[in-house]
Formats: C-alpha cells, structure tokens, sequence
C-alpha cells in the first residue's frame, strides 16, 4: 500500500547529513533540503538536495513493518549488482544498514529525471502507440533482467539450498501470521493449496519480486523506453515465472481490485496497453532473444499467479500493522482487500 512518507524530523536530518558528510557524499556545511516524495511503495522515500547533489533517500518503515520485508540492503545490493549491465537501474550511492543513525536502516541514490506511468490519468493521456510500446518495453526489460546470470553480476550469495516456491511459502505463511490480521479462512485455504502444487525447482535468476507498471521509471522524452526499474526490496534468486505472474496478477481483476481506490486500474486507462496474453507473448519473443535466457515454462504461471495475488493480500494485511491509527473505514477498506484478493487468488488456482 502506497502512503506519503512524513518530513525527516531534525535530529534525523542532522543525523543524515553527519553521515553524508563523513562519506563524501555531500560537501561539509551543506544543509540539505529533504522532501518526502509519493510512491516508492510502501517505504518512505525522499528528494534530498543541496551543494549539487541531487539524491533519492530509501528507507525502512520507522514500525510495524513484518519481518524479513522492507530490506533496503538487499535493494541497494541488487541494484548495485547490476549497474553497467543491460538491466536499467538507477545509480547507487550510498547504504546506512544501521537503524541507528536516523531510527532505521537507508540507502541513497541518484535521483533520474524519468516518468512513472503510475496514476490513471497520466496513463489514459498516452497516445495508444506509446501506450503499447511502453507496455512492450515493460515485458522485454523483464525478459532482460531474467537474462542476467546472476553469479556473473556477483549476486551468487543470494542462492539458497531450498528451491524457490518452498522458501518462499514458508516466509510468506509466516508474513501473514505475523500481520495480526483477523483470521481469514481463504488466505490459509490459497497457502495450503499452492503448498500441494509447489512446481519443481528449476534454474534460478534473479527475480525482482514486485515487477509491474507502477514500479518502472520511462524516459522522459521517450515514454515507451525504460529507464529504470525501482523498487527491489523483495528481490531475490528464482524461477522467471515468479515475476511474470506478478506482472500478470497486477495486470488482472487483482490489480483491478487493489488500484481500484488510486484512481482505476492502469492497464484498463489505455487501450492501447497490451493485454495479459500480449505481453506474455512480448516476453517470450524478447527471452528468445537472450541466448542466456532460461526457457519459460508457461504451465506454472497460474500457480504463480495465484501466489504473487495472494501475496498481494498479505501485503495489505501488513498494512494494517503499519496503520495502527488508520479510520475504522480504512481499517474496513483493507481488510475488505484481503479478503477480496483472497478469493481472487484462489479462482486462479481454480481456473
């Protein structure tokens, strides 16, 4: 769930611009002008300026945020990991893992003068050629990433003994026990279904976890070009398939359901996007393409579907953590969410 994050009280912003300063990343007595910026999912994030810097500020909810999630380490280190390769990513400049220093772990990067196409209204404004090509684009930078060998670009640190769906089961189960949402029997029901048809390993890339149209940045003078994709707190080492689900549950009555509140759904504001198939098919062209791609294998992608959907759910449940003093109608609106994509997920399974 997407909120402002609130201004940098001052003793966290002298606490920043000490620890800047002793890096080298701004110049002694520049005082930085901070301003929380929207988006960024659910982690406050920041425009930091002064004495020439230009910078993007990232960090962790200051509470309520469920275990293992929010992990600005592992964003800053698998941006940084693919700088200079063919995966567009925004230059990174410095990472603070210790909550000390303004109350919770950070990093820093450049701040790009891109577009994200997250708002209806800047969507439905696209002519339906840009439209469609920056839908294409979106498939093909996926179908790039998951071109990466992820032990060339040093990221062979991130593999586990366990396959992907088991691991990751196991942390999203214990994502939603640690909610403290009231209970919800379709959530148990989606998590023990997906557990009886975990698909067998199968070669691991690197998975953004969070891959949709909100979470890429355009050029600016070209709108159907990537310039970078954001966001990489949940990325980790598994199956291609994991992030083309999660495109398409975004892309389906999942997304539909969650954006519904933010203005409308984003791939309904355009004709000219792609649909669900469409850009499966842009994927496959494009992976056929990179000679060190892994072959898709398209019989999963409902199973994935459904776990990126239900997902989704506990994510929300989350948010009520983080919410605590949030209305009873927003309180009732996300619980409302969680049972909505509950379902949702488990006529994926069904279809």
């Amino acid at each position: 769930m997407t909120t402002a994050p609130t201004a940098l009280g001052a003793a966290e912003l002298r606490a920043l611009t000490a620890w800047s300063v002793a890096r080298g990343v701004l110049a002694p007595g520049v005082e930085p002008r901070v301003e929380p910026l929207t988006g960024g999912s659910s982690n406050p994030t920041y425009r930091v300026r002064g004495g020439g810097a230009d910078l993007v500020l990232r960090t962790s909810p200051a509470r309520g945020a469920l275990p293992t999630a929010h992990d600005m380490d592992r964003e800053y280190r698998f941006q940084a990991a693919l700088a200079g390769s063919t995966v567009p990513v925004a230059p990174m400049v410095a990472l603070c893992s210790d909550p000390a220093v303004i109350g919770t772990p950070f990093y820093l990067m450049e701040r790009l003068d891109g577009v994200v196409h997250a708002r209806v209204e800047a969507v439905r404004e696209l002519p339906a050629p840009t439209a469609a090509a920056a839908g294409c684009a979106l498939a093909r930078t996926l179908a790039v990433l998951h071109a990466v060998d992820p032990v060339a670009v040093g990221l062979a640190g991130y593999a586990r003994p366990e396959p992907y769906p088991v691991r990751q089961l196991r942390r999203w189960t214990r994502q939603w026990a640690a909610s403290g949402a009231d209970p919800v029997p379709a959530v148990d029901e989606v998590l023990a279904a997906l557990s009886a048809r975990t698909p067998a390993a199968s070669p691991e890339r690197i998975v953004h976890g969070d891959y949709n149209l909100a979470n890429v940045m355009y050029e600016r003078a070209r709108p159907d070009r990537v310039l970078a994709v954001l966001d990489w707190e949940m990325a980790t080492l598994g199956p291609p398939e994991a992030d083309l689900g999660q495109l398409l549950a975004y892309w389906g009555p999942a997304g539909r359901l969650l954006f519904a509140e933010r203005g409308g759904h984003l791939p309904d504001a355009n004709p000219g996007l792609p649909t669900a198939r469409e850009l499966v098919a842009e994927y496959r062209t494009a992976t056929a393409e990179q000679t060190s791609a892994t072959e898709l294998n398209i019989r999963h992608i409902p199973f994935w579907e459904a776990f990126a959907v239900i997902k989704l759910a506990i994510v929300c449940a989350g948010a009520l953590r983080r919410g605590a003093n949030a209305s009873g109608a927003r309180r009732t609106r996300i619980a409302s969410l969680v049972t909505g994509l509950a379902d949702i997920a488990r006529d994926t399974l069904e279809e």
